[in-house]
Parts: C-alpha cells; structure tokens; sequence
C-alpha cells in the first residue's frame, strides 16, 4: 500500500469516528447535524471526477441544505478537477487551496529538558471539563463545537487524549487516534498565554514515549501551517509529502480565515 493510500485509510477511520460516512459513485458524503458547523464532519470528499459536475453539484447541494447544513466540498487531484472547481465557483461557492503537509515520526524522542513545573496526565472524567475549556478556547479546532466532539471521542476508545498543566494549571492537550497499525496526533492546543514557553516539547515528548510502547507501523501528525510543521519538525517528524485540497464553500469563512484567527 502506498504512502497515499496509508494517509487516506487512517483519515477516513479517523472522520468515521465522529461522523457518518455516505458512499457515492464520485466519493463520500459525511455529514453530522449534532455539529453541523463542524467543517471536517460536513463535507463532500471528491475522490472521482465527476462524469457531470452539475449534476454532484446539485445532488450535494440537496443533501446538505435538507439538513440545514452548509454545503461544502473537499476536492482532491485539484489539477485535475477543473471543470468541477468552475462549476462551483459558477454556482456561487467560495474556493480556496490549501497546502497540507504531511509528517511522520521517525522513531526519535522529543529531546526535552525535564521542568518540574509541568506534568501530563491522561483525560478522565474528572479532567475532561478543563481539556474542554482549553480546545473550545482554540478557533482552529473548531471552537465551541469541540465541546461535544471531544466527548464523542472521550467515549471511543480509539482515542488517548492527554491534558498538561504548568504550576497545576491545565493549559496544553492532545490526542492519539489509533487504527490498526497506524496513529495520529490531533487536537494538539495551547492557551494563548502559554504560547512560546517551550511547553508543548513536554506533551509531545509524553505521547511518543506512550506511542513506542505500542506495534504500530507508523505515527502521523498534520500540521495546519508551515509554522507548525516547523516545530513538529524539531521533535523528530519529517515531512513525506504535502497535499493540495481544494475547499469550497457556500457559507461561513474560509479554513484560511479561520487559521489566521
């Protein structure tokens, strides 16, 4: 199996945790009204390129608007899906390209200082409401709808998440999402005023050490921006491709808008 086909399973599980997955000739339909403004749970995934784009664009449009959600695709192979990205714009859609890189670890720890002021425990329900506070605070993720998106995940247990804290502060999370053979770091948050005081070495530092005890073949992360993947970088993750995906709209901000705060 290559590279592609790898990253694509493992993303697939992962939306499938917190969604519901619709197969059609051209891709998937995913869709979830318990958070309907939830980008990743709501969208077309185009896989195929469509024999008759209109006619995805219409089916698409009927689908999402019947459950009051705002229709949104994510388009793949963008240099080949041309006559679609024009029908869309045709059609009203705002359209962005996003450059998404791709990282996987090479088995190297974090090399990280030991501080005594921070320390990582595992998410209980005695915790959970702090790691609640802490990613609903992030727009990144999603805002207020990673109140219940992270209870889903709570409950599955594909899913270690972990919460960090400074002088007894809860301030830092993250999460293993686990299938197969293969895992990937998510919901990785910082509170604003924790930023920059090297705290998230400790956290990432924790999981991989959590992560080598485990047969797992490969251990991905996907970094939203070039900064990002600059600091996963300097805790042992290479980056192996970069993923064009095209996302267009009908409604709300852009994914661009929304990473720039």
């Amino acid at each position: 199996m290559d590279i592609l086909k790898k990253i694509e399973e493992l993303d697939f599980a992962y939306l499938e945790s917190f969604t519901t997955r619709k197969e059609t000739p051209w891709g998937s339909l995913f869709y979830d009204q318990r958070q309907p403004l939830y980008y990743d749970a709501n969208h077309a995934h185009i896989r195929e390129i469509p024999e008759n784009p209109k006619e995805v664009i219409t089916e698409v449009i009927s689908f999402y608007q019947s459950l009051e959600i705002i229709p949104r695709f994510y388009i793949y192979d963008t240099a080949s899906q041309g006559e679609l990205i024009n029908a869309l714009k045709d059609e009203g859609f705002g359209y962005e390209e996003l450059q998404s890189p791709v990282q996987l670890w090479t088995g190297e720890m974090a090399s990280v200082q030991s501080r005594e002021d921070l320390t990582v425990e595992v998410l209980t329900l005695e915790n959970l409401q702090e790691a609640i506070d802490i990613e609903c605070s992030i727009e990144e993720l999603g805002g207020s709808s990673r109140e219940n998106l992270l209870k889903i995940e709570f409950e599955n247990p594909a899913y270690v998440h972990y919460l960090l804290r400074k002088d007894g502060k809860a301030c830092s999370t993250a999460c293993i999402f686990h299938f197969g053979k293969q895992a990937r770091m998510e919901s990785v948050a910082t509170l604003k005023e924790y930023r920059g005081q090297g705290i998230i070495g400790t956290l990432i530092h924790h999981i991989q050490k959590e992560v080598a005890k485990k047969d797992l073949e490969h251990f991905w992360v996907f970094p939203i921006n070039e900064r990002v993947e600059k600091v996963y970088a300097r805790y042992g993750f290479n980056t192996v491709t970069t993923i064009t995906t095209g996302h267009a709209f009908l409604g709300g901000k852009s994914i661009t808008e929304i990473q720039q705060g």
